[in-house]
């Protein structure tokens, strides 16, 4: 029995707010079961205060979104020299950032699609690039603002340029790369197992696919050739270490095998928090390599640090 205070951060002011209510019940949940002494805080603007007030040994970040994993809390957490789980200020803020992260990932030899950002009010009524291609938020996660441009469209989503819209100014416009959708998690400096993603009903993988019962169906292992398998999980880790990543992080992909069992493997991003719902990715990856959630949450608390 550990008797370490852990603060639980979760919900917060993002779109994500219920995945991430859903992540801290779950991990508070696992967290008392393993012994820690653990309160749940529900963070608002003034977290400073409540933090400086509470002076828990360790905060467990089950915070997903801007301000969650964008850096902003970790800066809080380091200033107030609270250990904290998953990655620091810097890899925080450099995944989040679409473009950025993809710059670091190319730089560091792994392959991905070619893009262009701009500002949405710049797309107008031509396509930015030759159709298919995704528009992305360049700093939003769990696919919010996610739009697929399929090949016959034939003028840009015209959401992009409406007042409805609320994912920032700012989007990346992305070559759309066909095939599986393939996900693989790195717990410390060690790659876990691939999990193909196989959405129901839909081709995407878009918020309900992710958080739904029955959203989607994970097969893990997945079911592709070794020498993918491998590379993909070389490619997770090389990416965890090129944004200075720490604790646990996911890599997605996309793996295009129409043509060859080769194929082409797309990394698209890292994902520095990952959801720690009872459907998500990360906790049946772990559960594959033999830990169970208690082990899991367990191994983050005690790899908790500053300075990250």
């Amino acid at each position: 029995m550990s008797g370490k205070h852990v603060a639980v951060l979760m919900g917060g002011i993002s779109s994500e707010r219920p995945v991430s209510l859903s992540s801290g019940k779950a991990c508070a949940d696992a967290l008392e079961s393993e012994g820690y002494r653990v309160t749940r805080v529900d963070v608002s603007r003034d977290v400073a205060a409540m933090l400086a007030e509470l002076r828990p040994d360790v905060a467990f970040n089950a915070l997903h979104g801007p301000y969650g994993e964008d850096g902003t809390i970790q800066g809080i957490l380091e200033y107030l020299q609270i250990p904290y789980t998953h990655s620091g200020v810097l890899a925080s803020a450099l995944s989040m950032d679409k473009e950025q992260a993809k710059h670091v990932a190319q730089a560091a030899g792994i392959p991905v699609a070619e893009a262009r950002v701009m500002s949405r009010f710049d797309i107008g009524n031509e396509h930015p690039i030759e159709p298919p291609y995704v528009v992305k938020p360049v700093r939003e996660g769990s696919s919010f603002g996610v739009v697929i441009v399929k090949q016959d469209q034939s003028h840009p989503p015209q959401i992009l340029a409406s007042g409805e819209w609320r994912y920032g100014d700012e989007v990346m416009v992305e070559r759309y790369v066909y095939g599986r959708e393939l996900t693989c998690g790195v717990m410390g400096g060690e790659a876990l197992g691939v999990t193909e993603v196989v959405p129901a009903g839909d081709t995407f993988y878009d918020y309900d696919a992710k958080y739904a019962e029955g959203g989607s169906r994970h097969v893990i292992p997945a079911q592709i050739s070794p020498d993918v398998y491998q590379k993909i999980q070389s490619y997770a880790l090389k990416a965890h270490q090129a944004m200075g990543c720490r604790g646990v992080s996911r890599s997605d992909f996309r793996y295009d095998d129409r043509f060859s069992e080769s194929g082409e493997v797309i990394w698209l991003e890292v994902n520095t928090q990952p959801g720690m719902t009872p459907t998500s990715l990360v906790p049946e990856m772990a559960a594959h390599a033999g830990y169970s959630f208690g082990e899991l949450v367990r191994w983050m608390v005690e790899d908790a640090s500053c300075l990250r």
